[in-house]
């Protein structure tokens, strides 16, 4: 039995590195950060305008799929139940390609966090990319980190409130924006515009963009970071992503600590400091407001912006780059014994400072080993695989379908000559955006001729049907057999369909009913 002291001992232990125990939920508490600058940060500027530039664009993209069919390059058409991209097109019976792509991008997200860590959540993530949108007009209204932190802690006036308002009327903007790009994928993208415009457009279209602005206004100008840490559960899913070979966005306490930001001083009055001059610049810069020199923490996205704040400030110092760098545990744990004199055996010379130098490509040569290990090959070839058969499907797929039904009531019928008629019902599915005639033969089944209804062609084995572009064509067919060639009970055969300007088929097997002979 664990007495009260001891109770006490192991509930203080329980908080995380920065000594403080965390609330299940905080209220949120306003965060400026400090506009970046550095290698990361401009990732994120490309990473940004590349993303942002493809949802905003991608439905004004043209593709001429001839006179029967959309010319908008990326359309989920609900009306007629088709999902255009560019060259590809995608029926509902098709639909396995979609729950594929969303199977290889689930494959790809633990890929990529088990390796990198939350690469995902710190450039690419919806959240992320619309986040930095916001924060690029705030600071555009008022300006940078000590700016804004000394207006909000302003009296209300007129400048205060002018600022406020310009900020969340192009907040508002970006928003609705954003609804209306979205509704542009599920119609002619020119024309829609115009309905929206002049109030023509249907209703589910204005409550699609309401619904879309208040998320983005609210998810990207109001919450931000709080949407990552209580909303978004990736962030506790990742771990059981990450191992000791993962990089991640690391402080080197090993060479950081002990802090000082009056480090001459310290070495000349022959105390032992750290590179840290405590200056808490990737603080400043981080949109999430935590401090990475506690240590992993959940808020973390990765996005290294501290990592770019910390180098600046060690150019400055004239210290050598990596106090915060990506790295991964085992590189951690090996320089931490080697600061502190255990394991030497575990040194990793191409992670470790050279006197009077920067680090070393080796650097990079061995994180890129670290990246190409078993794991991520089982990710890699999964995901390739489910690719390549997905890509093999497609195309190897049929544009020409044919499905048969036999009348249930009456199962045959025995005409005046003595022959016996079935009656079915051919479906015909032309999955290309051109008309095309299709020739229907029936095979396998000796004497037998057949003819359809609407139609003047005569009784034979051949029957020649016009199929609209992309469409279902339904017709009814008769099928008949002199007495003198049938056979009592079921008799298999089978209808063929052939592209009459090419060389597609499709074939049914279908089944001929006779009365069983007499006893």
């Amino acid at each position: 039995m664990l007495d009260v002291e001891e109770v006490e001992r192991l509930e203080a232990e329980a908080v995380n590195s920065a000594k403080v125990r965390q609330p299940l939920y905080a209220a949120r508490k306003k965060i400026f950060p400090k506009r970046a600058s550095g290698q990361f940060r401009r990732f994120k500027w490309i990473v940004m305008a590349v993303t942002l530039g493809i949802y905003y664009l991608t439905p004004w993209l043209r593709w001429d799929r001839g006179l029967y069919a959309p010319d908008q390059a990326v359309l989920v058409d609900l009306a007629n139940r088709r999902f255009y991209f560019f060259f590809i097109e995608i029926w509902p019976q098709e639909f396995f390609f979609v729950a594929g792509l969303l199977v290889m991008a689930g494959i790809g997200l633990f890929l990529i966090t088990s390796t990198v860590g939350r690469a995902w959540c710190g450039y690419a993530c919806p959240q992320t990319v619309w986040v930095d949108l916001f924060l690029v007009v705030e600071r555009a209204i008022e300006g940078d980190r000590n700016a804004r932190i000394k207006l909000e802690d302003a009296p209300w006036s007129a400048g205060k409130i002018a600022k406020r308002m310009a900020k969340h009327a192009i907040w508002l903007l970006i928003a609705i924006a954003t609804g209306g790009a979205w509704i542009f994928y599920f119609a002619d993208a020119p024309t829609l515009l115009g309905e929206v415009v002049t109030g023509q457009a249907a209703a589910i279209a204005y409550m699609t963009i309401a619904v879309l602005t208040a998320t983005t206004y609210t998810f990207g100008g109001l919450m931000r970071e709080q949407v990552c840490t209580y909303m978004c559960p990736w962030p506790r899913i990742q771990a059981a992503m990450l191992d000791e070979n993962s990089l991640t966005v690391t402080y080197n306490d090993w060479r950081g600590e002990p802090r000082s930001r009056h480090a001459k001083k310290a070495a000349a009055a022959g105390e032992s400091v750290g590179d840290c001059v405590d200056c808490n610049a990737c603080v400043a810069v981080c949109p999430m407001g935590i401090d990475i020199r506690d240590g992993q923490q959940l808020e973390c996205i990765t996005c290294a912006l501290c990592i770019d704040a910390c180098d600046g400030v060690m150019d400055k110092i004239g210290k050598e780059r990596g106090l915060i760098a990506y790295a991964t545990l085992n590189d951690y744990n090996a320089n931490m014994a080697l600061a502190t004199g255990n394991g030497a055996h575990a040194i990793q010379p191409a992670l470790i400072r050279q006197p009077g130098g920067r680090l070393s490509d080796r650097v990079a040569q061995f994180h890129l080993g670290k990246i190409f290990r078993p794991r991520t090959f089982v990710y890699t070839a999964v995901w390739a695989l489910i690719g390549f058969a997905m890509l093999y499907a497609l195309l190897t797929r049929e544009r020409l379908q044919l499905n048969v039904l036999h009348d249930r009531n009456p199962q045959f019928v025995v005409l005046s000559d003595g022959a016996i008629r079935n009656g079915y019902t051919v479906k015909l599915l032309n999955m290309i955006p051109e008309p095309r005639t299709v020739q229907i033969t029936l095979e396998g089944l000796q004497g037998g001729a057949m003819n359809a209804v609407g139609t003047e062609q005569a009784e034979g084995e051949t029957l020649a049907v016009e199929v609209e572009p992309d469409r279902l064509k339904s017709l009814k067919v008769y099928v008949r057999q002199p007495r003198d060639l049938m056979r009592p009970g079921s008799t298999g055969f089978r209808f063929v369909a052939r592209d009459a300007a090419g060389d597609e088929t499709a074939s049914y097997d279908a089944t001929f009913i006779a009365p069983e002979a007499s006893k």
